[in-house]
């Protein structure tokens, strides 16, 4: 496999990078392998000496915002992991969801001319300075006034100049990784680095396309109209193109500060709740969600309605998956695990040739510790090394349709867990759960499901017809073939002649090819 020049050298920068600012300090899994653990150390040679006394809320923040937007991202993950980077560097990351430095404002305005076609004073009443800047795009107070003559403030997210390119750029090195990954370590394989990296560039693109953003926050609009305390800001449809996005401004406290919340007389127990309620809510019933919702991305307004913004990511479950989760969730609940077994082999997540008992076994492992303690009792890193363990146990393959949701169920709770640490996720998640399996596994839901099925054999019935009169016809095609031959008219005789000439060309080319490489390797090994 040829290795990309560009792609690893920025691999081994970045390795570099995170090496001098002392990042690999900060790394603490306790059943780490010894092979890991010596990179580690090696790597740790290469700190800067000045690292030795930095805080080491620092080494991360300064090492990812040297690296870039990509970079950065991994960064908003980690904010939510107190409990694996220290709550000294989760509070400094957190910094990076929303306070980047932002770029010039007459560029700002530069862009917002260019997407929507007219000078920014004709557009706006008024148009001030960034307030918010993160690693997509950055966001501006604004005035519109509408045909009545009503002036509204709203929020004006632009997206970042070259930001795209730099992410291109980042993900043929993460290409590279995932690639090599795949050949030269097999137990790998089984995680489909490579696949998982094709959802990061689906991911991104959608991202970066904020026509996009606006149509999913017009659905979750739809989906949560009736659902209390929560919201989503309206956007101004106007005002919205592929690089801008105009929505409703929203008064509220963001969710990064705790202490504010506190301040303001908010329950942050009631708050962390409802965090963890919404996306379950969202994920079960409409198998729509927020798929990045960290804490720069929530806010709680004065009445304690959560608004969430920044809609780049979402997920999607059709209804099967949904039924997964939902059973595998309340088998943990109820401590069920024979039932959660069974629910992976069903879904396909554990191949049928293993065993569901012993698999039940390890699932126990994981399930019976948490059962009984609140979130400040658990280390979240030696449970997800657990979970890797059983998930190579039991040769279990990625599922790409739920990195997705695994990811965000992760920052949902670390969300959760940063305004109430004594958190019990089970107890958290049950009414929603529970209400979602009473309603569609039970009786009604049976009901409805039988429902569908007859609605899938009628639109069925309908189209025989038309399925009938077209294997007639193609009969009569076969027949005649059978009789006559297979005719081809002068064109696309002359076309498949141009093909194989092609194809001839092509196969002498890489014949030539390959042999001109065999000789450049056997020179090489001769001298």
């Amino acid at each position: 496999m040829a290795l990309p020049v560009m792609p690893f050298f920025r691999l081994v920068r970045a390795g570099f990078v995170m090496a001098r600012e002392g990042v690999y300090g900060l790394v603490y899994l306790p059943d780490l392998p010894t092979g890991p653990r010596l990179a580690i150390a090696m790597a740790r040679l290469l700190e800067r000496r000045a690292v030795k006394t930095k805080s080491a809320n620092l080494r991360l923040s300064d090492a990812l915002n040297k690296l870039g937007p990509s970079y950065v991202k991994l960064g908003q993950f980690l904010a939510t992991r107190a409990d694996v980077v220290g709550k000294d560097a989760a509070r400094e990351l957190s910094a990076l969801q929303d306070q980047l430095p932002p770029f010039d404002h007459e560029a700002a305005k530069a862009a917002v001319a260019e997407q929507l076609g007219r000078p920014v004073d004709e557009i706006f009443v008024e148009f001030g300075e960034a307030v918010a800047a993160a690693s997509i795009a950055q966001v501006h107070p604004a005035v519109i006034r509408d045909k009545n003559g009503n002036e509204r403030k709203v929020a004006v997210k632009i997206l970042r100049p070259g930001v795209a390119r730099r992410f291109q750029r980042d993900l043929q090195s993460y290409y590279l990784v995932a690639r090599l990954a795949e050949r030269f370590h097999a137990p790998s394989r089984r995680l489909r680095p490579v696949a998982v990296v094709d959802t990061l560039a689906q991911s991104v693109a959608i991202e970066m396309d904020f026509r996009l953003e606006a149509a999913a926050l017009s659905e979750m609009a739809e989906n949560t109209a009736n659902d209390p305390g929560f919201r989503v800001p309206a956007v101004e449809w106007l005002h919205t193109s592929k690089g801008v996005l105009t929505m409703e401004w929203v008064d509220g406290r963001k969710m990064s500060d705790v202490e504010g919340l506190g301040e303001d007389g908010h329950d942050l127990e009631a708050l962390g709740a409802a965090v963890i309620q919404s996306f379950l809510r969202h994920t079960l019933r409409d198998g729509f969600f927020h798929a990045d919702m960290h804490q720069g991305n929530l806010f709680v307004e004065p009445d304690g309605t959560l608004v969430a913004v920044d809609f780049g990511i979402i997920g999607r479950l059709n209804k099967r998956e949904r039924r997964f989760l939902a059973e595998i969730l309340f088998g943990f609940i109820t401590r069920n695990y024979k039932r959660v077994a069974e629910v992976h082999f069903e879904a396909g997540y554990v191949p049928a040739d293993q065993d569901v008992d012993m698999f039940a076994q390890a699932i126990r492992a994981i399930g019976e510790p948490i059962h009984g303690h609140d979130a400040s009792e658990i280390s979240m890193a030696r449970l997800l090394t657990q979970l890797f363990e059983v998930t190579e146990l039991f040769e279990m393959r990625t599922q790409t349709q739920l990195i997705m949701l695994q990811k965000t169920m992760v920052v949902v709770e670390g969300v959760a867990r940063s305004l109430n640490p004594n958190l019990d996720m089970w107890r958290t998640a049950e009414p929603v759960v529970g209400d979602w399996i009473k309603e569609n596994l039970g009786p009604v839901g049976k009901l409805r499901d039988a429902g569908d099925i007859l609605s899938a054999l009628t639109r069925a019935a309908n189209d025989l017809p038309l399925f009938a009169d077209r294997i007639g016809h193609m009969s009569k095609e076969l027949e005649k073939m059978t009789t006559e031959g297979l005719r081809f008219d002068d064109e696309t005789a002359e076309a498949i002649g141009r093909a194989e000439a092609r194809h001839t060309r092509s196969g002498r080319i890489a014949l030539w090819v390959i042999a001109l490489s065999l000789g450049a390797i056997a020179a090489h090994i001769v001298l």
